[in-house]
């Protein structure tokens, strides 16, 4: 039964942390391609209040329920579908961690711009290519990750 429930917990975790994350891109994504200052700042304030509360969780409870769902079907880490998954969540995590820092900015230029009724900066669209590219590298790795997770292989 234990397993079941932590099972559920990282499956509904990983649920959250997809959705989140491919909503958040999509809006994002969206809203930059308006090039309307107003909905970029709405897109970029909610997205970065999303990762605090849906993907920041999501991120963490992945790491420990997976453990922890390793430890009590007794795998070894060493096993390559563990192995890869866990090297796949990292890289993940790499491109994640300047995503957020980005957003963070990219709300604060796109709040000023609004507040002051001037164009976003080219730093801004700067930090939009490079949160494509990094969006573009994890995506992948978290399908992989999924694969490994249900499949086992």
């Amino acid at each position: 039964m234990e397993y079941l429930i932590v099972k559920w917990i990282h499956v509904v975790s990983s649920t959250i942390l997809f959705g989140t994350g491919i909503g958040s891109a999509f809006y994002l994504f969206a809203a930059n391609r308006t090039k309307n200052i107003a909905n970029i700042y709405f897109a970029t304030r909610f997205v970065v209040v999303a990762d605090w509360l849906f993907t920041t969780p999501s991120v963490i409870i992945q790491l420990v329920s997976g453990l922890y769902l390793v430890h009590i079907a007794s795998y070894s880490l060493t096993e390559r579908w563990i192995e890869w998954g866990l090297v796949l969540y990292f890289f993940a995590g790499v491109c994640w961690l300047p995503v957020v820092w980005m957003q963070i900015k990219m709300r604060d230029m796109a709040k000023l711009a609004l507040e002051s009724g001037v164009e976003l900066p080219v730093r801004y669209w700067k930090f939009d290519r490079w949160w494509i590219i990094l969006g573009s590298l994890a995506f992948p790795a978290v399908l992989v990750i999924f694969y490994l997770m249900v499949g086992k292989p």
